[in-house]
């Protein structure tokens, strides 16, 4: 499929978020002109380029899957990133959407044309133009590897766990990892038997819970595929308990010792070392941070064989990486595995909205937008996964649809009205910032006692969804028109040189 000149709706990202975007829009409207366009060459996301080892959904996949497409064949009740991948393959086939996505067509650039409503748009493929931008790509796309003295005189091998390196092989290698979030817990524990000697470098100690993760068997997968009905229950039932989590992280943090206990049980039961013990029992509230969830991590960093480093990595040499405290480790391969940039998405710094300024600079180090979708200046820009839309308890693609649902009724708003733009008020804007600054205040992701990635450069919780997801739901279900500048259509919209009349909802 070639890019079209002129498009309608131009769909940026073939994730979890372009998809659930571009299946709403084409069930509300099957003729509706849609174009999606993905940088890499397949469906997919971070379930395309995370395939370290041990990679898998934190979030019950019966939940973390579209609600429009279930699937019966989950073989645990915690996915791997394999069936993940293929899930949303298999989504692109059963709804046919591939005739609507252009591979391998990087975004360049998208600034918004006044003169004409619509979006100027630069791609690897050529130019087009777009009456509506969806932005769908994630908020852990780019990873982020930290600017590390040394690092260029290595001779070693170094990759990040987002593009892990599946041509080397670490047998009997000495191996450092950068980095103790969500995905070193997983791959740390799969290559601890095949390294000769693993360095883990641990800035912050997370809390640690176990993964009931299970098997999931033949009659049961039988049964959901007989019985969709009963594959829906479960999905209920288990999003009504992980919005039970919102009560004591948000609602009740009064609760958050008696989460503490258990995690620190698990601990000592996983870890017999008591100075090792010590070294991996956080000083902050659990749910500060992201919960980690694994049945095997801790005990991995209480073999013999592995090092865990505290006092944080400040260069690198030819041969090793040197910590705080001014010893070399030598090593044969360096991992990071230092996360994303969810404050500052690099997609920020491509569009430009009506004042010539990009979204970064708008934003200026603190992403902010109106139910973390639209943005005052960016007229006919919605955002998949804005601002504020990110969960500590329950699965992102409930958020995703949500906000899918929102951008498919701001669509028929404009048709019903024949508006060629609509653009929220700053006002309202500011008004629902306002608001989600308030609620995130009691919050353990505000008060528990620690500097986390949901923080952005100015220290404000850019990242959280402070509340249950169902109040995000009902937000969402219609186009709230009464915050938005309408920009309706006229005679001599076809004009380079007409001017639109904005008027009030």
């Amino acid at each position: 499929m070639s890019l079209e000149q002129r498009v309608d709706i131009l769909v940026v990202g073939a994730g979890f978020a372009g998809l659930a975007a571009v299946a709403k829009i084409l069930a509300a409207d099957p003729a509706a002109d849609v174009t999606v366009i993905e940088r890499a060459s397949d469906v997919g996301g971070t379930w395309r380029d995370n395939t370290y080892p041990g990679c898998a959904c934190d979030v019950p996949t019966s939940l973390y899957s579209f609600s429009f497409a279930p699937s019966p064949e989950w073989s645990h009740t915690f996915a791997r990133q394999p069936e993940l991948f293929a899930y949303l393959k298999s989504v692109v086939e059963r709804l046919g959407l591939q005739r609507r996505i252009i591979t391998d067509c990087e975004l360049r650039s998208a600034t918004w044309d006044s003169s004409i409503s619509r979006w100027s748009v630069q791609t690897s493929k050529g130019a087009t133009s777009a009456r509506v931008l969806v932005a769908a790509t994630g908020a852990l796309s780019t990873p982020k590897i930290p600017d590390v003295p040394g690092i260029d005189a290595f001779s070693g091998t170094v990759f990040h766990s987002a593009t892990w390196n599946h041509e080397h092989d670490l047998t009997g290698e000495r191996v450092a990892v950068i980095g103790t979030g969500a995905s070193a817990v997983q791959f740390v524990p799969e290559i601890v038997d095949r390294a000769q000697r693993l360095t883990v470098f641990q800035r912050t100690p997370a809390w640690v819970i176990p993964r009931l993760d299970r098997t999931i068997g033949r009659l049961e997968r039988t049964l959901y595929k007989r019985i969709p009905a009963a594959h829906r229950a479960v999905r209920g039932i288990i999003y009504g308990y992980r919005e039970a989590y919102v009560t004591v992280l948000a609602d009740n943090p009064w609760m958050l010792p008696a989460v503490k206990v258990f995690a620190k049980a698990n601990l000592k039961r996983q870890v017999k070392n008591p100075a090792t013990r010590a070294a991996l029992t956080p000083d902050y509230a659990p749910g500060c941070k992201r919960l980690l969830l694994s049945n095997d991590w801790l005990r991995t960093l209480d073999r013999p064989d592995v090092d865990l480093v505290t006092s944080g990595l400040t260069s690198v040499t030819e041969n090793g990486v040197v910590d705080a405290s001014g010893r070399n480790h030598e090593v044969d391969t360096i991992i990071f595995a230092t996360g994303f940039t969810p404050t500052e998405p690099p997609v920020s710094h491509l569009l430009r909205g009506s004042d010539g300024r990009t979204l970064a600079e708008r934003w200026g180090g603190s992403p902010q937008a109106h139910l973390g979708t639209t943005v005052a200046g960016f007229p006919n820009l919605f955002l998949m996964y804005g601002p504020n839309t990110n969960l500590g308890h329950s699965s992102i693609v409930y958020m995703l649809e949500s906000q899918a649902n929102y951008v498919v009724s701001a669509l028929a708003e404009m048709k019903a009205r024949s508006a060629v733009a609509v653009e929220v008020d700053e006002s309202a804007q500011r008004q629902h910032n306002s608001w989600v600054d308030s609620a995130l205040d009691g919050t353990v992701w505000n008060a528990g006692g620690c500097s986390s990635w949901y923080l952005d450069a100015n220290g404000r919780n850019s990242t959280m969804w402070p509340t249950y997801t169902f109040r995000f739901r009902n937000k969402t279900r219609e186009f709230d028109v009464s915050n938005y500048r309408i920009v309706p259509d006229t005679l001599e919209s076809d004009s380079p040189e007409s001017d639109h009349e904005v008027v009030s909802a």
